[in-house]
Order: structure tokens, then sequence, then C-alpha cells
């Protein structure tokens, strides 16, 4: 298997060698006759390795570990200056390691490898080293009280406990950073369940974070899919979790949540996200900007920029200009330095974008550019445009995850009316607005129902920057000073004196 990938790091091709497993209390563990499932490399369409297939049996041991090192207080006690340097070796053995985990992502999950090392990996390092800073700032008040007498009040900030974490395939390592990081930060300890498509960088993750000075049991990686999703969702002694992927998982993890021991829940679901253009935008650089917003992970991004407003004036300019970009992409395998877009995750996954765009054509869309699968090995479509299109298309409402942009003309000058279209869809979590007029662009970004929202660029993402959505596009933040409430209890304590 291995010589197939001649380019690839001596650690890399070791790491596929070996027999990977669940990661539980400090160890690989391969359960004994348990189910094997294929890990994939969809540029090629061909098998990786094999890894087991996790059951509730597997959730139970983890879960155990994770509530013995928290109970231990080895990490949850640590003095938090120690934490946080144990934390910023973490980053630094992640980045020492990034070539290693960048071929890894990108063999994995499809990913281009300049976008796995900067756009992945060399995020994931700075949001740890920011997080790595929070420990010692994580504090507690003084609080004056109105009761009789004289009172000495003041509140704690106590970690949560055992929390679980379910991320997805698009950027496996990124979204588990996202969630390790607040976390690690709060002296919580740690099950994490990667996506069944994409579990090899979460496994390597595991190995650093021991080797950084993280304690056994503190950080467990439990490998499958929904029996594994389900069983942490409603598993007794986990105290929260947290889920990147569709609303509809979402949904039913809120509802596991309430119904066994009401643990706490943030959801990171999913997106329709509006670009917005007036005609007064820069199209030099707004016409890069919604290309990269779309087609940027091939489309399989949740905020990716995937409806199109652009005025009347401008409409026919941004179009020709975005398909010339679609144009010029090099799509192709992931591990070539050359590509700038790579394939869809799988085969099915594929076929649902092409049947999206296929049964859009059919009520009636124009095709500016693509809307066809790419032939040959691997799983790839071709960046796609679609116009002719009216609001209440089925492609303009629904999630595609995959590179098809809807475009829309509008000729109302009328801001609300802008906004109202931009919000009429049940999700909240990105947008963008390209225009020169900077009382303009902060009037419509009032305007705008999402979590983010970019000015003549579409996504800014930054450790600081707090990250979540709106309306169906889930609860809770992460990044940024408020992602450490979902993972912290406030308790109140007050003395007569």
């Amino acid at each position: 298997m291995t010589a197939q990938f001649p380019e690839l790091q001596p650690a890399t091709r070791a790491f596929l060698a070996r027999q990977l497993g669940h990661f539980i209390n400090g160890k690989i563990v391969v359960p004994a006759g348990a189910a094997q499932s294929s890990v994939m490399d969809p540029g090629r369409g061909s098998q990786l390795t094999q890894v087991p297939t996790g059951t509730s049996a597997d959730v139970d041991s983890a879960v155990s570990a994770a509530r013995a090192a928290f109970t231990k207080g080895a990490w949850r006690d640590m003095k938090p200056n120690m934490r946080s340097r144990v934390m910023w070796k973490f980053a630094d053995l992640i980045e020492e390691h990034t070539q290693v985990l960048a071929e890894l992502e990108s063999l994995n999950a499809g990913l281009p490898i300049g976008a796995a090392k900067l756009g992945h990996i060399g995020t994931s390092v700075d949001l740890l080293r920011y997080a790595a800073g929070w420990p010692t700032k994580l504090l507690g008040r003084t609080i004056p009280v109105s009761a009789p007498g004289e009172w000495h009040a003041y509140t704690l900030r106590d970690p949560v406990g055992v929390v679980a974490q379910i991320v997805p395939w698009n950027g496996p390592l990124m979204m588990a950073a996202w969630k390790l990081a607040p976390a690690l930060a709060t002296g919580c300890t740690i099950v994490l369940k990667p996506a069944e498509q994409t579990p090899l960088t979460a496994i390597y993750l595991a190995e650093l974070a021991l080797e950084a000075g993280i304690p056994e049991g503190v950080f467990n990686v439990v490998l499958g899919g929904a029996e594994v999703g389900s069983a942490l969702s409603s598993h007794q002694d986990v105290d929260k979790i947290a889920f990147t992927g569709s609303t509809g998982v979402g949904r039913a993890i809120a509802v596991a949540a309430a119904q066994s021991n009401f643990k706490r829940v943030t959801l990171e679901l999913g997106g329709k996200s509006p670009v917005i253009v007036f005609p007064d935008a820069d199209l030099s650089a707004a016409i890069p900007a919604i290309a990269a917003g779309i087609f940027s992970g091939a489309g399989q991004i949740c905020t990716a920029g995937s409806r199109l407003y652009v005025h009347e004036k401008a409409f026919d300019r941004v179009l020709e200009g975005v398909a010339e970009a679609a144009g010029k992409l090099n799509v192709g395998y992931g591990l070539d330095p050359a590509t700038n877009m790579g394939p869809l995750i799988t085969a099915a996954h594929r076929d649902r974008v092409a049947g999206m765009t296929e049964r859009a054509v059919r009520d009636g869309a124009s095709v500016v550019t693509g809307a066809a699968a790419i032939e040959g090995d691997g799983y790839f479509y071709q960046p796609t445009i679609l116009a002719n299109l009216t609001p209440d298309s089925a492609i303009v409402r629904e999630e595609v995850f995959g590179p098809v942009l809807s475009a829309l003309r509008f000729t109302d000058d009328d801001l609300d009316a802008i906004a109202a279209e931009a919000n009429s869809s049940v999700y909240g979590l990105a947008a963008s607005i390209f225009t020169k007029d900077f009382s303009l662009a902060h009037k419509m970004a009032a305007r705008v129902r999402a979590g983010t929202v970019g000015i003549n660029r579409h996504f800014v993402g930054d450790s600081a920057l707090p990250f979540g959505g709106f309306r169906q596009s889930g609860w809770g933040r992460e990044k940024g000073e408020e992602m450490f409430n979902a993972y912290l209890e406030t308790k109140s304590v007050a003395a007569p004196l």
C-alpha cells in the first residue's frame, strides 16, 4: 500500500503502515474481534488503511478513562501557568509535524497540500497558542451583595467535566483543534470522535498531546460512525457535547442530550451563506474573493459563499469574472502542489452534489460553467455556476456542500429588502458584503442575520474572533474569548462576615 505514495514523508508512510485504533487512556486500543472500516483516499478512490469500527462499549471505556482523569485532577488542578506551558508545547509539536499532518490530511480529506499546511494546520497551531494564554485569565469575580449584614461573595469558574467532541470530515484536524483548545485550557477531559471517513489526524494528535505532557486519560479518541456518536450523545457520564456537522444530526444530538442527563450542547451546523455585491464594488478584488468563497475546499465548507446576490448593473461582469476564475482552477490530487481544488469526500457525496445540480437545471437553471463530474480516479466535480434562478429554487435554499454557486440578481437599492432576501435562509452562519461605501457596508452588516460578516472579503477567520451561527446554523460560539464559556460552570460562593 505505501509503495503507491513515494512522495510521502517516511513518517507518514510509517504511520499508515501501523495498526491504528482508538486512543484510550494514553494507548492505542484495537478491541479483539472488532469490525474494521476502510479509510479511503478520495483523490484516487483507493484504500489507505483500515481502523476498528467503534461501539458503545468503546465509548464506555473512553468515557471512564476521561472521568477517572478528571476526578484524579492531574490536568484540572494543574497550576494554570503550567497548563499553558503544556498546551504551548502541544502546539509546538503540531507545528514540528506539519508536513506529516498535512500529508495525512491531504490523503484522507482530499485537501490541497498547501491549504492543509497553512489554512488548516497553521491556524490550528495559532488557536492552540491563543487558548494557551487563557488558563491564567479565566477569572471569577467578587460580588457586592445587598443582603443585610456584611458579606464576602464571589464566583468561581469550574471546568464542566468530561466533554464529548464530534468533528466532521471536511477539516478533521482544524475542527478538532477548535474544540480541543477551550476544553484543554479550562481543565476538562475529552473524548473525541472524528468522522468515520477521516480518522487519521485525530489519532496522530492524541499521540502528540501525550508527548507534550497532557496526562493519560485527558484526551481520548474513539473511532466509528453513528453508534459512537449516539452513545456519546446519550451517555450519562458525559457533561457536555460539542458537535460540528449537519443540522439534522445536530438536532438528533440535542434531543439525545436532553433525554439523557441534560448535558450541555454546542452545535456548529449548516450554512447557505449569502454574498452581496453592490454596483460600486471593486470587482478586481470581489471576483477572486467570491471564487475563493465557494470553490475553496471544493465547496465543502459550512461558510461557503454559495448564494451570490449581485446588483443588475454588475451582474454580467461578476459572473463572467467568477466563471473565468473557475476555469483557471487546477482541480486535481491534493498532494500535487499545483492543485488548488481537490475532490469531494466520497462517491456518494459527489453523486448527491451532481443530483442537486441536475435537478436545478431540469427546473430551469442555466449553467454558466461546470455542472458535471470529472471522469477518472477519485471523486471530482467541476467548479459550477448556475444562473436564471429564483429565490425559491431548491438549489438556492438547500446546502449543497460542493463547488456550486447559485447566482441571483437584484435591482432594489432598499437595504431592508436586500437584507430580507439574504436572511430568507433557515441558516445564518456567514455572509459577505462587497462595496466601496463603508457606510453602506456597515448598515448592511447590521441588517444581515449571520454569525460572521465579511466586508470586501467573504470570510475572515482569526483565533480571537468568535465563530458560530444564528438560527439553524447552531448554538454557541467557537474561537475567541466566548469559546470558553461553554466549557466552564460558574459557581457562586457567599459567606456572612
